[in-house]
């Protein structure tokens, strides 16, 4: 069972929807990219392994960003 602390009970519904939001636009963020490029790689030269190589590493370069984008977002969402 997961056991909260007493201080975080006091969370306003206004954070909460933020988090959902940033959070929302992250998984965007991560997954249409580097599925856009694999999707478009394999249809345009039917090289599955390529498009595979270069969606994973966009998407781990995506990744490696990902305190800023989730900085960026909140800041743009408050």
């Amino acid at each position: 069972m997961i056991k909260f602390h007493k201080k975080k009970k006091d969370i306003s519904t206004d954070v909460v929807i933020n988090t959902i939001w940033v959070s929302a636009f992250m998984a965007i963020i991560f997954a249409l990219p580097p599925l856009g490029l694999f999707l478009g790689i394999y249809f345009t030269t039917g090289n599955i392994i390529l498009g595979a190589i270069i969606g994973f590493g966009v998407h781990f370069v995506i990744l490696a960003f990902s305190s800023r984008i989730s900085k960026f977002l909140t800041d743009v969402m408050s």
